[in-house]
C-alpha cells in the first residue's frame, strides 16, 4: 500500500459541530504520547473547542474519516510567522497532524500528510511547510521519511497553552 494511500479514507474539512471530537482526538494523541514517554510534546487538555474555532476563522481544520469514524486530523494555516517568521505566500503549514490510534488503518498519518500536500498545491503554493519539535527525534524522522527536508530551527516558539518550545523547521516542494 503506498503511504499516500488509505482504502476508505475520505478527507473534508471540519466544521463546528466537529469541535467536540477535534478536542477528543487531540487530547487521546497526547496521552498516546505520554504512554510512550514523550512528555515534551503535547498534553491533554491543552488546546479546547476554541482554539480550533479560531484555526477555522482563519486557516483550515480537516478531518480523515474511515468506515469506523474519525480516523485523524491536521489544521492547515496560510501563514506561520512565530516559526517561520514574515514569508512571501508560497507555503501552506500543516499542523497538529493527528491519527486516532485506536481505529486508524496503518498508513493513516502519511494518507492524511498527503491529502495536505495535495491542497496546498491545489491553492496554488509550492511548499509544505511544518515545525516539529526538536527533541523528537522519532517525529522529525518520520517527516524526512516523508520527503521533508531540515531547513532550520525555531527556538523559543510560542505554544498555546504551554510554554514556548524549539523546533525543527522542515519543507517538502508540492507545486
Amino acid at each position: 500500500m503506498s503511504p499516500s494511500t488509505v482504502p476508505g479514507l475520505c478527507v473534508r474539512p471540519a466544521v463546528a459541530s466537529d469541535l467536540t471530537a477535534l478536542v477528543r482526538l487531540r487530547d487521546d494523541a497526547a496521552r498516546w504520547l505520554l504512554a510512550r514517554g514523550i512528555t515534551g510534546q503535547w498534553q491533554p487538555g491543552e488546546l479546547d473547542e476554541e482554539h480550533f474555532r479560531r484555526v477555522m476563522a482563519h486557516g483550515e481544520v480537516w478531518l480523515g474519516e474511515s468506515g469506523t469514524g474519525l480516523a485523524g486530523a491536521w489544521e492547515l494555516w496560510w501563514q506561520d510567522e512565530d516559526a517561520w517568521g514574515p514569508q512571501p505566500p508560497v507555503a501552506g503549514y500543516v499542523h497538529r497532524l493527528m491519527v486516532d490510534r485506536t481505529a486508524a488503518a496503518p498508513g493513516t498519518g502519511r494518507a492524511l500528510l498527503a491529502a495536505a500536500e495535495r491542497r496546498v498545491a491545489e491553492a496554488g503554493r509550492t511548499w509544505m511547510r511544518l515545525d516539529c519539535l526538536a527533541g523528537n527525534e522519532r517525529l522529525n524522522a518520520y517527516y524526512v521519511d516523508a520527503g521533508y527536508r531540515v531547513v532550520g530551527r525555531a527556538e523559543g516558539k510560542p505554544q498555546p497553552g504551554g510554554p514556548p518550545k524549539s523546533f525543527t523547521l522542515l519543507e517538502k516542494r508540492v507545486g
